[in-house]
């Protein structure tokens, strides 16, 4: 028996496996889990260059994965090649620009992301005029929070060949006013296939440099895998670039986990290409993704009862993608057995995509070897729905940050009689579905606590609003939200078999937290306040009793510890990151100058990035403050 190269020890260990965490011990050797058990078994796998680490009450954990989002985007508008911000009104947006203008060279693309027109003050759509204002002779591009619409200024619109006299393509819009004039704004499909002409001018070194500090971000936050998944339905324009990936395994610069969902398409040769080249131990493919609507906020999300606030007779939204053509592809992918991940917000939309995937396994029968269709977002269900999509084996791969990004939206759209089926997420646990939990970044920040914290409380991490919990009955308990993030995560990327629990055989993807949550400080627990012959019950957290084991204390959703852990969980943050053998450590040193030979130029002196994390195993690397520059150690 070969010794472990690492055992990590712990009075908290969440396996994924039970309710609770526990003290065990496990044992790594290269990129895979040895043994989980007890400490004093762990003699067993140590050597003599065994390393040991004792975490005492530190909870060790599944990394965490990040079930949805779309990669390049976050990059980019995470790096000094763009802006990303939400603006209180259509006048701040324009002002906070100006600090992209001045960085970015002169004539060059203006571009960011993140407004949202239904939550500025005045609530008013944006149009051309404000930009042109500042900004008559350079291109502006911002994208909605919602990656679904364009807001371009008239520079942008003349190079991009758009006119009056320019047709609206199909799944899309130029938005006119009633003179007939281009206002500015163009969206989805439309908007859509622009933005690949648009990112056109950045480098390839650019947007590696934009990967880099993208994959630190989230291995800081203790995120090990992703599902890099299609952002747009057009064939050519899914912003999956497996080449900037492989060239970051290639070098040995890459410390996360991708997984590839490109565009669901009749022709499956790029599903197959990308399944040759991506051979390596980290970049898969492992799917293909289709939209079948919109969003709600824009009227664009299917729904089969009119919205509310109804902007026509028959405004209901509509599928972006037919629903024929919907059924052909998806049948076409099952019968090869390819998982399909279906964007999915209204509830039409939601029903008829569950309709073709009951159709296809009752002609065909079910994906092999454990592989899982998904479907995307899930915002407002119909009520049979909720336990057909445990029962068809779907994931519902879901952003609980999506909750509260419009507070009063869905009471505005859907109305009241629709609301209690809004992103139910214990209703669907109750019935057996597997819940994955993603953030849609850049649609909203990739942090794994504030997405936990708000699946457990239902309530906005930085407002805590509104009070109680919006649909309170939907909050579900730590050790859910955790496994959503592990466990259900790794079922959506149909890599479960290696990913999302901590048991022998698997990949070692783990993560350790600067405390234990489910044992939370300022609990009644801690205090003594518990009348309990268990001094440490608090750290036996009984999942499915809803209590803690020692003193019988509530659990469950809106109990004390319950409510105590959600916001624990909120101020954790990540001592170390496992992704396979490589531990990448938090840094204490603020701005230290250490020397080491510069990797990628930049004119600045090399700083050691305070929120950086240094591999200890292997590449001895650590990156500098100026983006893209590592050091070697």
């Amino acid at each position: 028996m070969q010794p472990a190269d690492v055992v990590l020890i712990s009075n908290a260990v969440f396996t994924g496996c039970e309710d609770a965490p526990r003290r065990l011990a496990v044992a790594l050797r290269g990129s895979r889990i040895l043994w989980v058990g007890k400490p004093e078994e762990a003699t067993t796998w140590q050597g003599a260059q065994t390393e040991v680490r004792d975490f005492s009450d530190a909870l060790i954990m599944a990394g965490f994965h990040d079930a949805h989002l779309h990669f390049f985007h976050s990059a980019l508008y995470g790096s000094p090649l763009a802006e990303r911000f939400l603006g209180e009104n259509e006048a701040d947006c324009v002002v906070r620009l100006a600090p992209l203008a001045a960085r970015r060279p002169r004539g060059s693309w203006l571009l960011a992301q993140g407004w949202r027109d239904y939550r500025w003050n005045p609530s008013t759509r944006p149009t051309k005029h404000s930009l042109d204002a500042v900004y008559p002779d350079r291109p502006v591009a911002l994208y909605s929070g919602d990656a679904h619409t364009l807001w371009l200024n008239s520079c942008a619109l003349a190079r991009l060949g758009i006119t009056n006299a320019s047709q609206s393509p199909e799944g899309g819009y130029y938005e006119r006013d009633a003179a007939g004039e281009l206002t500015g704004i163009v969206g989805e499909a439309a908007a859509m296939e622009l933005m690949p002409r648009i990112v056109a001018e950045f480098s390839t070194e650019e947007l590696m440099d934009a990967y880099r500090g993208f994959e630190r971000k989230l291995n800081s936050e203790g995120i090990t895998s992703i599902c890099d998944v299609s952002l747009m339905a057009h064939p050519g324009l899914d912003f999956v670039r497996e080449d900037l990936f492989l060239a970051l395994e290639e070098t040995g610069e890459l410390t996360i986990r991708p997984h590839l969902f490109p565009t669901l398409l009749e022709d499956f040769a790029r599903y197959e290409a990308l399944r040759e080249a991506c051979r390596g131990d980290l970049v898969t493919v492992r799917g293909l993704k289709q939209f079948f609507d919109g969003v709600s906020s824009q009227h664009t999300a299917w729904l089969h009862d009119l919205y509310t606030n109804a902007r026509t007779s028959d405004d209901r939204g509509a599928p972006l993608c037919d629903p024929e053509r919907m059924r052909h592809l998806a049948m076409g992918a099952h019968e090869r057995g390819i998982p399909v991940r279906i964007h999915t917000i209204g509830d039409e939309a939601i029903h008829v995509a569950l309709d073709i995937i009951e159709e296809a396994q009752a002609r065909i029968g079910k994906l092999p070897d454990g592989r899982h269709h998904s479907l995307e977002h899930l915002e407002n269900f119909q009520p049979e729905d909720i336990a057909r999509i445990a029962r068809l084996g779907v994931v519902a791969s879901v952003q609980p940050r999506h909750i509260t990004l419009d507070p009063g939206g869905p009471e505005r759209d859907l109305g009241a009689e629709r609301v209690p089926l809004m992103w139910p997420f214990a209703a669907l646990l109750r019935a057996g579905a597997v819940l994955a939990f993603g953030t849609d970044s850049p649609v909203t920040d990739t942090s794994p606590f504030d997405n936990v914290y708000m699946a457990m409380t239902r309530q906005d991490s930085k407002t805590c609003e509104p009070q109680g919990g919006w649909l309170p009955d939907e909050r579900i308990t730590l050790a859910q939200a955790l496994r959503a993030y592990t466990a259900g995560s790794a079922t959506a990327a149909n890599h479960q078999d290696e990913l999302g629990t901590l048991e022998a055989g698997k990949l070692a993807d783990i993560i350790v937290l600067d405390r234990n949550p489910f044992a939370p400080e300022g609990c009644a627990h801690l205090r003594g306040e518990v009348d309990s012959d268990d001094a440490n019950c608090a750290r036996a957290v009984g999942g499915n009793a809803g209590a803690c084991a020692g003193c019988g204390a509530e659990a469950l959703p809106g109990g004390e510890l319950h409510i105590a852990q959600a916001e624990a969980i909120k101020q954790a943050r990540v001592q170390a990151t496992y992704v396979g053998r490589k531990a990448r450590l938090r840094v204490s040193a603020r701005g230290r100058r250490i020397p080491g030979r510069k990797l990628s130029s930049h004119r600045r002196p090399c700083q050691l990035d305070a929120s950086s994390y240094e591999d200890v195993f292997t590449t001895k690397r650590a990156p500098c403050m100026s983006r893209g520059c590592w050091l070697e150690i």
